[in-house]
């Protein structure tokens, strides 16, 4: 259907998502004050072409704010503000962005930092990190950080071929864009000092939002149903942010920064491929992926491996989690099955139904792991693993003996660029520390970095009741079950799960970016009640 003159709609991908009429009026109250007070006028007139994942053309017009400091005391005015884009024009159809969902799209990626500061136009965050980073939806990296934090997971957001990242897809879709920035590990002021390590990142998250809530009726979308979307770190960040609504452990962090006096619980989440649970991942990592060399072809230390395999046994059996669709407990014993069942074999069936005959018949020759039988793929974890081949990172993955990873700077302190953050890690330290412990702040951060401490029964009722969650099969910058756990976590709390991994995809991939439109759509029934004309009728 085509947008009409009153109230219609934006097809994105094949997808109808309601675009209302253009209106003067505004809902709500401002609770923002002062320096944290939102101009409705401070906007530029842009416009822009979208072109949707079915390959149409749009013509959008949209008021875009550069970048807006959403703390009264910021620490980096660089990375602690945000910008805002709200579509007034779909394909010649004027639009009121009033009510629409605010996607919250932030381009973290390796726990760097990331800035709008010069940002121009929609789309224009980017993480510090190699000198930009894409904005989410946008083809990363591939490769990791530089030494000395080899280890570090240093991709945003992906399209994995799509045409328009999420923030544009979204902006014609009739939504609002919001794009924070954050700050990350790797900022040091004059004095040597790091200022943007754990918990910064998720503290500023949170910041925005507040600041996006104070504002309500003066900043435009509607502040009830913010979408947050973020890959690897970033994704790990908007699990973070969905799982901790309005915790008061970060209390103390926002007043510091001045932060709104608001919420900062956010309506849904969208997470692709999140690099979390680290104090957990090493363990992850090896049950998944220890029987798989280095790239160089080099076998990982397989003392350390079994040993940290082991550490995911005892996590595993304590987490007490039930699999999707009635598999029953999940355990060390029993994950592989799972993975396959409720994981891998689907997302290969998906991927092989999509082919033609000629193009599936060439691919399983080439991948005879595979059978291929009444529509539906069938294979063991074994020859999966085969299939994925070389693993991206030595043991351990996360907290590295020799303090090289990305994340041991994410937990670094003062002047102290990186730090150890399991016990494991500290005892079999390389670099010569006079303390074989981590340190007495550690746990204290690492609750406050892991969506899994917020995710249990009678604990915190303010987080997001809807989850996006997406992996690529042949992604190795983290443990496969990471995501998994996440999403039968949240299942199990009852909680609205779309949780899938896409085939033969590596770290970052996004495959289904209409399908996501769609969802926010969906879950916040954006075209339906708020589509009605003034007679009730719905478009």
């Amino acid at each position: 259907m085509g947008i009409g003159a009153t109230a219609g709609v934006a097809a994105v991908g094949g997808i109808a998502l309601s675009a209302q009429a253009s209106s003067d009026s505004s809902s709500g109250s401002a609770g923002a004050a002062g320096s944290l007070a939102f101009d409705p006028d401070g906007f530029s007139k842009l416009t822009t072409t979208v072109t949707d994942t079915a390959g149409t053309e749009h013509n959008v017009t949209y008021h875009f704010w550069k970048a807006i400091t959403y703390v009264a005391n910021p620490v980096d005015e660089t990375y602690q503000s945000l910008i805002v884009s709200a579509p007034v024009e779909i394909d010649g159809t004027a639009v009121d962005p009033t009510d629409a969902p605010i996607l919250l799209a932030n381009s973290i990626g390796g726990y760097m930092p990331s800035s709008v500061a010069d940002a121009t136009e929609v789309g224009g965050g980017g993480s510090a990190m190699g000198g930009g980073a894409a904005p989410s939806g946008a083809a990363p990296s591939s490769s990791t950080s530089a030494a000395p934090n080899a280890n570090a997971n240093s991709n945003t957001n992906a399209t994995g071929g799509a045409t328009a990242s999420n923030q544009l897809l979204a902006l014609a879709a009739g939504y609002v864009v919001i794009e924070p920035g954050a700050r990350g590990r790797t900022l040091k002021n004059s004095d040597g000092e790091y200022y943007g390590t754990a918990p910064a990142a998720i503290v500023d998250l949170k910041a925005a939002v507040r600041y996006i809530k104070a504002n309500k009726g003066l900043i435009p979308g509607d502040v009830d149903k913010i979408v947050s979307a973020g890959t690897s770190a970033g994704g790990a960040l908007s699990s973070l942010l969905g799982a901790s609504g309005d915790s008061p452990i970060y209390e103390k962090y926002l007043k510091e920064l001045g932060a709104a006096d608001a919420s900062d619980a956010i309506f849904a989440v969208g997470a692709w491929c999140p690099i979390t649970d680290l104090e957990h991942a090493d363990g992850a990592y090896e049950w998944n992926w220890g029987a798989n060399d280095l790239s160089t072809g080099k076998q990982v230390d397989q003392t350390v491996s079994k040993q940290l395999k082991a550490q995911f046994a005892e996590y595993q059996a304590g987490l007490k989690l039930r699999g999707l669709d009635g598999f029953g407990p999940l355990n060390a014993r029993n994950y592989d099955d799972y993975l396959v069942e409720q994981y891998l074999q689907p997302s290969a069936t998906t991927y092989l139904a999509a082919l033609s005959d000629a193009d599936r018949a060439t691919y399983l020759a080439a991948n005879t792991f595979i059978t291929w039988s009444a529509g539906k793929a069938t294979f063991g974890w074994d020859d999966f693993l085969t299939h994925v081949g070389a693993r991206k990172k030595d043991t351990p993955a996360f907290d590295a003996f020799d303090l090289s990873a990305g994340e041991n700077n994410e937990f670094g302190a003062g002047t102290t660029e990186n730090r150890h953050f399991t016990a494991f890690g500290a005892k079999n330290d390389t670099t010569g520390l006079s303390s074989r412990r981590v340190a007495a702040d550690i746990p204290e951060k690492l609750n406050l970095m892991n969506p899994m401490y917020h995710l249990v029964e009678k604990v915190n009722d303010r987080r997001s009741k809807h989850w996006w969650i997406r992996l690529g099969t042949s992604d190795s910058d983290t443990s496969h079950v990471i995501s998994a756990n996440l999403a039968a976590r949240l299942d199990n709390l009852g909680d609205d799960v779309n949780h899938l991994y896409y085939w033969d995809q590596g770290h970052g991939a996004n495959t289904d970016p209409g399908d996501f439109i769609t969802w926010i759509a969906d879950v916040t029934s954006f075209g339906k009640e708020k589509g009605a004309d003034k007679k009730g009728k719905r478009n």
